[in-house]
């Protein structure tokens, strides 16, 4: 496969969020608004990129009897360094992600990446393939957060599109709204991607 495919599959073809439908923890908790969901995908993505080019430099290092324990480590080191980081930097998103930052070194994108490609590749593919991955999911959740806070406030990235008349469905912004507003996603996903293959 190409350098640019292994990027490229990360953003359409093997999305985390719409092909793929892992980190669905994070993906329906944080997505109230926009801001939060690129908040939460650009963490993820600085933590994939990250992990995936140690792991990938480390792959002939690493005994095959504790690699898992041993990528969990530079998962959770890298984590640690947004979580700080966001906290310094970024207050309030960092309140509004809440626990779910912590949660990024359990998320199976993350882990999935690692020992599927990065722990199998040299360190170029796995630059690419962490930073596509990490992108798709960023974008997967910006646009969920758009939706949401579009229906469910009149608003997008905090600026109100719908003026005061709007009646929000304030269902949208509840937990209920990030299940409907993902399958509509997801359905407008699998609708483009048949019309593609025929």
């Amino acid at each position: 496969m190409s350098l640019s495919k292994e990027f490229i599959k990360g953003l359409w073809r093997e999305n985390p969020t719409f092909r793929l439908v892992l980190g669905m923890c994070p993906t329906l908790a944080v997505t109230t608004s926009a801001t939060n969901g690129i908040g939460m995908g650009l963490a993820t993505t600085f933590v994939l990129v990250c992990s995936n080019l140690v792991i990938s430099l480390l792959r002939r290092v690493i005994p095959d009897k504790v690699r898992i324990p041993a990528f969990i480590v530079v998962i959770a080191s890298f984590v640690t360094l947004v979580d700080l980081m966001m906290e310094g930097y970024f207050f309030s998103l960092h309140k509004a992600l809440g626990l779910y930052i912590p949660l990024i070194t359990v998320n199976c994108i993350i882990l999935g990446r690692a020992e599927a490609f990065a722990s199998k590749n040299p360190l170029l593919p796995s630059f690419l393939d962490g930073l596509g991955m990490g992108v798709g999911f960023t974008l997967s959740l910006t646009t969920l957060g758009m939706v949401r806070e579009f229906i469910g406030r009149g608003s997008v990235f905090g600026i109100s599109l719908l003026g005061q008349h709007y009646i929000p469905l304030l269902i949208f912004v509840l937990p209920p709204g990030a299940y409907l507003a993902l399958g509509l996603l997801l359905a407008a996903m699998n609708r483009i991607s048949l019309r593609e293959e025929t």
